[in-house]
């Protein structure tokens, strides 16, 4: 894994919440957030992981097209398929979420 630098955005979620639990009984939960490049017309999609008490609330009150402020870590993870092909893909630590349950 290799740090990329901090992030900060705003989006709505693409799906329900993924919460599951470590071994050691500690929450994570998987976000996919959409963000929305009105300039280019384009839409940048955001795999996300919140951890500890946050996740479990994330997974409370977030549902599929709920607002949500992200600020993390940006990192490149890398793994190998069965194949043995080498794969890479973006993902953000979350330090901190925000959100509205209105």
């Amino acid at each position: 894994m290799n740090g990329e630098g901090r992030q900060l955005f705003m989006g709505r979620l693409g799906k329900e919440p993924d919460l599951r639990y470590t071994r050691k009984q500690k929450a994570v939960c998987y976000l996919s957030v959409a963000v929305t490049d009105e300039e280019a017309q384009k839409t940048n999609w955001n795999k996300v992981v919140v951890w500890g008490k946050q996740a479990e609330l994330a997974s409370q009150y977030l549902k599929k097209g709920s607002d949500v402020f992200v600020q993390g870590r940006k990192l490149l993870k890398q793994f190998t398929t069965p194949e043995g092909d080498h794969k890479n893909y973006y993902e953000v630590n979350a330090s901190l979420i925000g959100f509205s349950n209105l």
